[in-house]
Protein backbone atom coordinates (compact mmCIF):
# COMPACT_ATOMS: atom_id res chain seq x y z
CA UNK A 1 0.00 0.00 0.00
CA UNK A 2 0.82 3.33 -0.75
CA UNK A 3 0.43 6.50 1.56
CA UNK A 4 -2.34 7.27 -1.08
CA UNK A 5 -5.24 5.48 -0.05
CA UNK A 6 -4.42 6.09 3.34
CA UNK A 7 -4.51 9.58 3.11
CA UNK A 8 -7.73 9.58 1.12
CA UNK A 9 -9.42 6.87 3.79
CA UNK A 10 -8.34 9.75 6.46
CA UNK A 11 -9.79 12.67 4.67
CA UNK A 12 -13.17 10.66 3.85
CA UNK A 13 -13.06 9.88 7.74
CA UNK A 14 -12.76 13.66 9.48
CA UNK A 15 -16.29 14.35 9.68
CA UNK A 16 -16.68 10.92 11.83
CA UNK A 17 -13.55 11.89 14.12
CA UNK A 18 -13.71 13.64 17.79
CA UNK A 19 -12.29 16.75 17.65
CA UNK A 20 -8.67 15.84 19.16
CA UNK A 21 -8.59 13.13 16.10
CA UNK A 22 -9.88 15.00 13.63
CA UNK A 23 -6.68 17.93 14.94
CA UNK A 24 -4.49 14.78 14.44
CA UNK A 25 -5.95 13.79 11.45
CA UNK A 26 -5.44 17.32 9.91
CA UNK A 27 -2.11 17.27 10.76
CA UNK A 28 -1.19 14.38 8.98
CA UNK A 29 -3.18 15.15 5.67
CA UNK A 30 -1.24 18.78 6.06
CA UNK A 31 2.28 17.32 6.28
CA UNK A 32 2.40 13.68 4.98
CA UNK A 33 5.82 14.14 4.37
CA UNK A 34 6.59 13.56 8.11
CA UNK A 35 5.33 10.48 8.94
CA UNK A 36 7.73 8.69 7.72
CA UNK A 37 10.54 10.17 10.17
CA UNK A 38 9.45 11.38 12.72
CA UNK A 39 8.66 9.55 15.65
CA UNK A 40 5.04 9.34 17.64
CA UNK A 41 5.73 11.32 19.96
CA UNK A 42 7.07 14.07 17.95
CA UNK A 43 4.20 14.20 15.76
CA UNK A 44 1.78 14.03 18.67
CA UNK A 45 3.64 17.44 20.02
CA UNK A 46 3.88 19.10 16.55
CA UNK A 47 0.02 18.25 16.04
CA UNK A 48 -0.46 19.63 19.43
CA UNK A 49 -2.37 16.28 20.42
CA UNK A 50 -1.36 13.23 22.88
CA UNK A 51 0.19 10.58 21.50
CA UNK A 52 -2.53 8.12 22.03
CA UNK A 53 -4.54 10.35 20.39
CA UNK A 54 -2.31 9.64 17.11
CA UNK A 55 -2.58 6.00 17.94
CA UNK A 56 -6.65 6.27 17.88
CA UNK A 57 -6.32 8.36 14.50
CA UNK A 58 -4.75 5.37 13.26
CA UNK A 59 -7.10 2.42 14.00
CA UNK A 60 -9.83 5.21 12.70
CA UNK A 61 -7.61 4.43 9.17
CA UNK A 62 -8.02 0.99 9.47
CA UNK A 63 -4.67 -0.01 11.00
CA UNK A 64 -3.49 -1.91 14.08
CA UNK A 65 -1.78 0.98 15.33
CA UNK A 66 0.34 3.66 15.21
CA UNK A 67 3.35 1.56 13.26
CA UNK A 68 1.08 0.08 10.59
CA UNK A 69 -0.05 3.04 10.10
CA UNK A 70 3.88 4.63 9.35
CA UNK A 71 4.53 1.82 7.47
CA UNK A 72 3.27 2.91 3.82
CA UNK A 73 5.01 6.33 4.28
CA UNK A 74 8.68 4.90 4.96
CA UNK A 75 7.87 2.60 2.07
CA UNK A 76 7.46 5.49 0.06
CA UNK A 77 10.45 6.96 1.53
CA UNK A 78 12.71 3.90 0.99
CA UNK A 79 12.16 3.97 -2.44
CA UNK A 80 12.75 7.28 -3.31
CA UNK A 81 16.14 6.97 -1.76
CA UNK A 82 17.27 4.82 -4.50
CA UNK A 83 17.83 7.78 -6.80
CA UNK A 84 18.85 10.06 -4.17
CA UNK A 85 22.65 9.87 -4.65
CA UNK A 86 22.41 11.06 -8.60
CA UNK A 87 20.05 13.42 -7.60
CA UNK A 88 22.74 15.11 -5.48
CA UNK A 89 25.54 14.72 -7.77
CA UNK A 90 23.38 16.56 -10.23
CA UNK A 91 22.58 19.60 -7.63
CA UNK A 92 25.60 20.14 -6.82
CA UNK A 93 26.86 20.38 -10.64
CA UNK A 94 24.64 23.66 -11.01
CA UNK A 95 25.19 24.97 -7.60
CA UNK A 96 27.78 27.09 -9.23
CA UNK A 97 28.53 30.59 -9.85
CA UNK A 98 27.50 31.59 -6.58
CA UNK A 99 24.32 33.45 -5.48
CA UNK A 100 21.94 32.58 -8.48
CA UNK A 101 23.98 29.37 -9.11
CA UNK A 102 22.72 27.97 -5.32
CA UNK A 103 19.27 29.51 -6.44
CA UNK A 104 19.03 27.42 -9.89
CA UNK A 105 19.98 24.33 -7.52
CA UNK A 106 17.05 24.95 -4.88
CA UNK A 107 14.92 25.70 -7.43
CA UNK A 108 15.49 22.65 -9.30
CA UNK A 109 15.55 20.34 -6.46
CA UNK A 110 12.13 21.39 -5.59
CA UNK A 111 10.69 21.27 -9.28
CA UNK A 112 11.97 17.80 -9.34
CA UNK A 113 10.97 16.55 -5.97
CA UNK A 114 7.42 17.91 -6.89
CA UNK A 115 7.17 15.66 -9.82
CA UNK A 116 8.56 12.71 -8.38
CA UNK A 117 6.16 12.90 -5.21
CA UNK A 118 3.24 13.55 -7.15
CA UNK A 119 3.90 10.36 -9.42
CA UNK A 120 5.05 8.07 -6.43
CA UNK A 121 1.54 8.93 -5.07
CA UNK A 122 -0.92 8.93 -7.66
CA UNK A 123 -2.63 5.99 -8.90
CA UNK A 124 -3.06 5.36 -12.65
CA UNK A 125 -5.99 3.33 -12.33
CA UNK A 126 -7.69 6.82 -10.21
CA UNK A 127 -6.15 9.09 -13.31
CA UNK A 128 -7.72 6.65 -16.06
CA UNK A 129 -11.05 6.56 -14.11
CA UNK A 130 -10.83 10.69 -13.56
CA UNK A 131 -10.13 10.82 -17.81
CA UNK A 132 -12.34 8.78 -18.59
CA UNK A 133 -15.32 10.59 -16.79
CA UNK A 134 -13.98 13.53 -18.53
CA UNK A 135 -13.96 12.16 -22.16
CA UNK A 136 -17.90 10.95 -21.62
CA UNK A 137 -18.99 14.22 -19.91
CA UNK A 138 -21.61 15.99 -22.12
CA UNK A 139 -19.84 19.23 -20.92
CA UNK A 140 -16.00 18.49 -18.94
CA UNK A 141 -16.21 22.30 -16.62
CA UNK A 142 -12.82 23.36 -15.80
CA UNK A 143 -12.45 25.98 -13.01
CA UNK A 144 -9.86 27.62 -11.82
CA UNK A 145 -8.81 31.29 -10.31
CA UNK A 146 -5.79 33.19 -9.65
CA UNK A 147 -2.85 31.42 -10.37
CA UNK A 148 -5.18 28.40 -11.42
CA UNK A 149 -6.87 30.09 -14.01
CA UNK A 150 -4.56 30.07 -17.17
CA UNK A 151 -3.69 26.25 -16.02
CA UNK A 152 -7.37 25.36 -16.80
CA UNK A 153 -8.03 27.79 -20.06
CA UNK A 154 -4.93 25.85 -21.64
CA UNK A 155 -6.35 22.35 -20.23
CA UNK A 156 -9.51 23.77 -21.66
CA UNK A 157 -7.93 24.69 -24.78
CA UNK A 158 -5.60 21.63 -25.66
CA UNK A 159 -8.36 19.14 -24.65
CA UNK A 160 -10.85 20.91 -27.18
CA UNK A 161 -8.03 20.25 -29.87
CA UNK A 162 -7.82 16.94 -29.53
CA UNK A 163 -11.79 16.02 -29.52
CA UNK A 164 -13.61 15.01 -32.19
CA UNK A 165 -16.65 15.98 -33.25
CA UNK A 166 -18.52 13.66 -31.83
CA UNK A 167 -17.30 14.28 -28.06
CA UNK A 168 -18.45 16.70 -25.12
CA UNK A 169 -17.23 19.83 -24.69
CA UNK A 170 -14.43 20.88 -22.73
CA UNK A 171 -14.61 24.31 -21.41
CA UNK A 172 -12.87 26.62 -18.86
CA UNK A 173 -15.19 28.81 -16.24
CA UNK A 174 -16.78 31.03 -15.61
CA UNK A 175 -17.09 32.27 -18.80
CA UNK A 176 -18.52 35.73 -17.83
CA UNK A 177 -19.56 36.37 -14.27
CA UNK A 178 -19.46 33.48 -11.38
CA UNK A 179 -18.30 30.41 -11.42
CA UNK A 180 -21.62 29.98 -9.58
CA UNK A 181 -23.36 30.69 -12.31
CA UNK A 182 -21.79 28.10 -14.72
CA UNK A 183 -22.36 25.56 -11.83
CA UNK A 184 -26.05 26.20 -11.37
CA UNK A 185 -26.28 25.39 -15.36
CA UNK A 186 -24.42 22.09 -14.76
CA UNK A 187 -26.20 18.68 -14.05
CA UNK A 188 -25.38 15.30 -13.53
CA UNK A 189 -24.16 14.59 -16.72
CA UNK A 190 -21.82 17.31 -16.59
CA UNK A 191 -18.37 17.03 -14.88
CA UNK A 192 -16.21 19.70 -12.71
CA UNK A 193 -13.23 19.40 -12.49
CA UNK A 194 -11.99 22.12 -9.85
CA UNK A 195 -8.79 23.27 -8.59
CA UNK A 196 -7.20 25.23 -5.76
CA UNK A 197 -4.63 25.67 -3.57
CA UNK A 198 -4.11 27.28 0.00
CA UNK A 199 -5.15 29.46 1.03
CA UNK A 200 -8.44 27.92 -0.36
CA UNK A 201 -10.61 30.70 -2.61
CA UNK A 202 -14.38 30.56 -1.32
CA UNK A 203 -15.83 30.65 -4.64
CA UNK A 204 -14.11 27.33 -5.81
CA UNK A 205 -15.08 25.60 -2.40
CA UNK A 206 -18.58 27.41 -3.08
CA UNK A 207 -18.86 26.04 -6.76
CA UNK A 208 -17.66 22.33 -5.87
CA UNK A 209 -20.16 22.32 -2.64
CA UNK A 210 -22.57 23.47 -5.26
CA UNK A 211 -22.02 21.03 -8.02
CA UNK A 212 -22.17 18.58 -4.85
CA UNK A 213 -25.89 19.39 -4.17
CA UNK A 214 -26.34 18.84 -7.73
CA UNK A 215 -24.57 15.55 -7.96
CA UNK A 216 -22.47 16.45 -10.68
CA UNK A 217 -19.06 14.88 -10.68
CA UNK A 218 -16.02 16.56 -9.30
CA UNK A 219 -12.47 15.99 -9.99
CA UNK A 220 -10.35 18.02 -7.68
CA UNK A 221 -6.72 19.38 -7.70
CA UNK A 222 -5.43 20.77 -4.54
CA UNK A 223 -2.87 20.66 -1.79
CA UNK A 224 -3.69 18.61 0.99
CA UNK A 225 -6.26 15.82 1.94
CA UNK A 226 -7.22 18.21 4.28
CA UNK A 227 -8.34 21.07 1.51
CA UNK A 228 -11.80 21.45 1.45
CA UNK A 229 -12.52 20.53 -1.91
CA UNK A 230 -11.45 16.61 -1.26
CA UNK A 231 -14.66 15.61 0.59
CA UNK A 232 -17.51 15.87 -2.35
CA UNK A 233 -15.16 14.47 -5.48
CA UNK A 234 -15.64 11.53 -6.96
CA UNK A 235 -11.57 11.78 -7.74
CA UNK A 236 -9.23 13.78 -5.99
CA UNK A 237 -5.58 14.41 -6.46
CA UNK A 238 -3.23 16.19 -4.31
CA UNK A 239 0.03 17.70 -5.67
CA UNK A 240 3.17 19.04 -4.11
CA UNK A 241 3.96 22.38 -4.37
CA UNK A 242 6.48 23.48 -2.14
CA UNK A 243 9.31 26.02 -3.52
CA UNK A 244 12.00 28.29 -2.12
CA UNK A 245 10.58 31.50 -3.34
CA UNK A 246 7.17 32.77 -1.09
CA UNK A 247 4.94 31.56 -3.49
CA UNK A 248 4.00 27.83 -4.65
CA UNK A 249 5.24 26.11 -7.39
CA UNK A 250 2.42 24.79 -10.13
CA UNK A 251 5.04 22.64 -12.12
CA UNK A 252 3.52 19.17 -10.59
CA UNK A 253 0.12 20.73 -11.22
CA UNK A 254 0.91 21.31 -14.59
CA UNK A 255 2.60 17.93 -14.79
CA UNK A 256 -0.95 16.68 -13.65
CA UNK A 257 -2.87 17.74 -16.03
CA UNK A 258 -0.68 17.27 -18.84
CA UNK A 259 -1.10 13.53 -17.71
CA UNK A 260 -4.84 13.57 -17.35
CA UNK A 261 -5.17 14.89 -20.48
CA UNK A 262 -2.66 11.99 -22.49
CA UNK A 263 -5.36 9.61 -20.68
CA UNK A 264 -8.46 11.77 -22.31
CA UNK A 265 -6.57 11.10 -25.67
CA UNK A 266 -5.60 7.64 -25.35
CA UNK A 267 -9.21 6.67 -23.96
CA UNK A 268 -11.15 8.51 -25.84
CA UNK A 269 -13.79 7.27 -28.54
CA UNK A 270 -12.87 10.07 -31.27
CA UNK A 271 -9.59 9.56 -33.66
CA UNK A 272 -7.93 12.32 -31.51
CA UNK A 273 -4.83 12.65 -33.85
CA UNK A 274 -7.06 12.77 -36.40
CA UNK A 275 -8.79 15.98 -34.67
CA UNK A 276 -5.50 17.62 -33.64
CA UNK A 277 -4.59 17.30 -37.53
CA UNK A 278 -7.24 18.81 -38.42
CA UNK A 279 -7.32 21.10 -35.61
CA UNK A 280 -3.54 22.56 -37.26
CA UNK A 281 -4.65 22.08 -41.14
CA UNK A 282 -7.55 24.69 -40.25
CA UNK A 283 -5.30 27.50 -38.79
CA UNK A 284 -2.45 26.83 -41.93
CA UNK A 285 -5.16 27.12 -44.56
CA UNK A 286 -6.34 30.13 -42.75
CA UNK A 287 -2.82 31.42 -42.43
CA UNK A 288 -2.63 31.89 -39.08
CA UNK A 289 0.89 29.60 -39.05
CA UNK A 290 3.84 31.49 -40.32
CA UNK A 291 5.93 27.96 -40.96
Amino acid sequence: MTPTPVLQRLSESLDSMSPQVRRAAAYVLDNPSEVAVTSLRAMADAADVKPNTMVRMARAAGFGGYEDFRQPFRTEVVDAQLSFPDRARFLQSINEGGRHGALLSNMVASALGNVEMLFASVDPEELKSAADLLVSARRANVLGVGTAKPLAENFAYVASMSSGPQAGQVAAIPVLGLAIDDVAKMTSSDVLMAMTFSPYRAEIIEAVNLAADRDVPIVTITDSWASPIVAPSAYAFVVPNESPLPFSSNVATVALLEVILAFMVADSDDDAASAIDAFHANRRAAGIYSG
